[in-house]
């Protein structure tokens, strides 16, 4: 198995896990150079809300979007944008990512304003 297989294999078993919970999910993509996160509904057919360092108020505020520095900010939004849609509580999707680095800089941001999970 390749890496990115077994990734995929690790996000399947914990999205089955959070849609057993039936809790809206805060879903976490990194690659290189950008860093995405997304809340999704319960059901899994509705994106709520979205931050990501492809944004025109983020892109210009940071130097590069593959930085611990870029995933504070894009949890700190993705935390606002959910609570601006009535949304505190969620259920973390690493999307199969080790939780350490961007991932945890995005999760941990996320948490000092205002989420919980």
């Amino acid at each position: 198995m390749d890496k990115h297989a077994t990734r995929l294999r690790r996000a399947r078993k914990t999205r089955a896990r959070i849609a057993d919970l039936k809790v809206v999910r805060l879903c976490v993509f990194r690659t290189n150079s950008h860093i995405y996160a997304q809340v999704i509904s319960a059901e899994g057919d509705k994106v709520l809300a979205s931050a990501s360092t492809l944004e025109a108020e983020v892109r210009s505020s940071l130097k590069t979007g593959s930085n611990v520095e870029a995933a504070i900010l894009v949890g700190k939004r993705i935390a606002e944008k959910a609570k601006a849609a009535g949304i505190e509580k969620v259920a973390f999707d690493r999307s199969g990512f080790q939780y350490h680095g961007r991932v945890k800089a995005l999760a941990e941001a996320a948490r000092e304003n205002g989420l919980s999970f």
